[in-house]
């Protein structure tokens, strides 16, 4: 890879991811209380993986129901990528800090779907786009969206991811 491309790569995944989102104008929220009897994100080697991540935003759903129905699509893409930024704050709670993502390997999205519904993938996209926005490069996964006919507390869409960390 010639120098330039090199850096340009960089430039996509490298830098502070606390810095990046902070030039996005977000922020990582506390880590969510588990609403059952498990934990927000376990390390098992170089892998942490999360919990399902609700759209929870201080400590509350802004929308509940089903996508297709109660819900828009683009709401829950919205709300997908709220998920994905919670799923960031209960990694960071396991390794400390952000910049020791090697990669996000896997992301698993569950739509709670109207019966008519099948726009899954896209609804999921909310969350895949915000981690390749915060984390450049690394952020790029391999990625499952799933309908379910109902998600905890009434939550519109759910996410869990898995992350490789360097030490």
């Amino acid at each position: 890879m010639s120098g330039e491309a090199a850096a340009g790569a960089s430039d996509r995944s490298g830098g502070s991811v606390r810095a990046r989102l902070e030039e996005l104008g977000l922020s990582l929220p506390e880590v969510a209380a588990p609403l059952a009897s498990y934990v927000p994100a376990v390390r098992s080697g170089p892998y942490v993986y999360t919990a399902g991540q609700l759209p929870l935003v201080d400590g509350e759903l802004p929308v509940t129901g089903k996508v297709g129905a109660e819900v828009t699509a683009e709401e829950a893409r919205e709300l997908a990528g709220i998920c994905a930024l919670n799923a960031l704050a209960a990694v960071e709670s396991v390794i400390g800090d952000l910049d020791r993502i090697a990669r996000v390997v896997k992301v698993v999205g569950f739509v709670a779907s109207a019966p008519d519904f099948t726009g899954q993938p896209g609804v999921i996209n909310g969350a895949s786009e915000l981690l390749g926005e915060v984390l450049g490069d690394k952020g790029v996964h391999a990625r499952s969206a799933v309908g379910a006919a109902v998600l905890p507390i009434d939550a519109p869409v759910e996410v869990e991811i898995q992350v490789e960390v360097v030490d």
